[in-house]
C-alpha cells in the first residue's frame, strides 16, 4: 500500500494556539512512519498560513510554549488545498489538531470541505455545536441527560440577569477551551470581575451552578464504523487549585489522573453510555473527550463535549484510549482511516 500524505495542522488564532502546537508535537511524533508521510502546516496568532519543517520545535522549553513563527514560509490555503510558491502540495487528508475557535469550532471543517479535503474529526455542524456551550447543553438536555443549571448572558445583558445567579457558580466563555477565561466566584462581590475577564474571550458567557462532585471524563472512538467508549478516568487536582483552570492543566503540574477512575461500576458504566449518547446527539464523527461531573449523590453530570480534544501521548484522551488497548500510533492511524471513508458535508468529502 502506498504511503498517504498527512497534513497536520496547529496553532491558530485562538487562545489555544500553544496547546495545539503541543498537540501537533504529539501527532507527528506519533504517526505510523510504514504508513503516512506528514506535512506540517502552522496558522500564526495573526492568521497568516505557513509551512514548517518537520522538526519544528513543538515542546515547552524551560517553561515556554510554542507558538507558530510569523516569519515561516508563507502558505496558500484555498480551494484547491495547499500550495507554497504556486506548486501545489499533495495531501490524501488533514488532521487539524486546532483548539477553540478558528479550527475546533466548524471553521477549518467548512473550508475543508469546500476544498474537498479528508480530515480528522467531526463535520461542521457537530463542531460547532460542541464548541458552543450553550447550543451543546441544549441538544444533551433534549437527549434526557443531566447538564448543570445556569444561564448564558452577554455584556450588554447580564446586570439584568445578576439576581437569578447563585453561589458558588462558574463562570465561563460559552465557546471558549482549556479553561481560559474560566472562574469559580463565591459570592456576588465577585461576579463583575469573572465576567469582565470571561467577556474577553467571548461575547457570550455561560454562568452555572458549581455542581459539587469528581471530574470523570471519557474518550468516545468512531472507527470501522463502530462508536467504541473508552474506561473512564478521573482529573484529581491538587488541593491548592479551585477547580481545573490552564495553570492546573498544563503548566504547574498539580493534576493527577486516574485511570481507571475508582468510582462504582455501575457509574462507570452509565458515564461510557452517555459519553457515546452525547458524540451521536451532536452528531460526531471521528472522535471526542466527553466530560461529566459525577457527583456526592451518585447524579452523572454532563458538562462538555470536546471535539479535538488535547492530543499529546500524555494528553486525557490518548491516555483513556492506551488504558482501553488501543496504543498512540494506532489510535492515529485509525482516526486517519476513518478520516478517509467518512462522509460529514451534506454532498459527502
Amino acid at each position: 500500500m502506498s504511503k498517504k500524505t498527512i497534513a497536520v495542522i496547529c496553532g491558530g488564532r485562538s487562545s489555544e494556539h500553544e496547546i495545539s502546537c503541543l498537540s501537533a508535537g504529539g501527532v507527528l511524533s506519533g504517526l505510523d512512519a510504514s504508513l503516512f508521510d506528514a506535512i506540517l502546516i502552522g496558522i500564526t496568532k495573526s492568521g497568516k498560513w505557513v509551512l514548517l519543517p518537520n522538526n519544528y520545535q513543538l515542546t515547552i522549553v524551560n517553561g515556554q510554549l510554542p507558538i507558530v513563527d510569523e516569519k515561516a514560509t508563507p502558505l496558500v490555503a484555498d480551494v484547491h488545498g495547499f500550495s507554497v510558491n504556486g506548486t501545489l502540495l499533495t495531501v490524501d487528508a488533514v488532521f487539524p489538531v486546532l483548539h477553540g475557535p478558528y479550527g475546533e469550532d466548524g471553521t477549518i471543517q467548512g473550508f475543508l470541505e469546500t476544498a474537498n479535503i479528508p480530515y480528522v474529526g467531526s463535520g461542521v455542524m457537530a463542531s460547532a455545536a460542541a464548541m458552543d456551550k450553550s447550543f451543546s447543553k441544549i441538544i444533551f438536555s433534549s437527549e434526557g441527560m443531566q447538564v448543570a443549571d445556569g444561564i448564558t448572558v452577554t455584556e450588554n445583558d447580564w446586570r439584568a440577569n445578576a439576581a437569578a445567579v447563585s453561589y458558588p457558580c462558574f463562570v465561563k466563555p460559552a465557546r471558549g477551551g482549556s479553561s481560559r477565561g474560566t472562574h469559580k466566584v463565591k459570592s456576588a462581590s465577585e461576579l463583575e470581575s469573572a465576567l469582565r475577564d470571561a467577556f474577553t474571550f467571548d461575547r457570550k458567557v455561560m454562568i452555572e451552578n458549581a455542581v459539587v462532585g469528581r471530574e470523570i471524563e471519557c474518550a468516545v472512538l468512531e472507527s470501522d464504523g463502530t462508536v467504541t467508549a473508552s474506561v473512564v478516568g478521573e482529573i484529581v487536582i491538587d488541593s491548592k487549585f479551585e477547580f481545573y483552570d490552564f495553570q492546573a492543566k498544563y503548566l504547574d503540574g498539580a493534576t493527577t489522573v486516574k485511570v481507571p477512575a475508582e468510582i462504582p461500576a455501575v457509574a462507570s458504566e452509565e458515564i461510557r453510555s452517555k459519553a457515546i449518547q452525547a458524540f451521536k446527539a451532536l452528531g460526531c464523527s471521528g472522535l471526542a473527550r466527553v466530560d461529566f461531573f459525577y457527583s456526592e449523590s451518585g447524579a452523572v453530570v454532563i458538562n462538555e463535549l470536546n471535539t479535538m480534544p488535547g492530543f499529546t501521548s500524555t494528553s486525557m484522551y490518548p491516555k483513556l484510549m492506551a488504558a482501553s488497548g488501543v496504543t498512540y500510533q494506532s489510535l492515529l492511524t485509525a482516526l486517519l482511516e476513518t478520516a478517509a471513508t467518512r462522509v460529514n458535508g451534506v454532498l459527502g468529502n
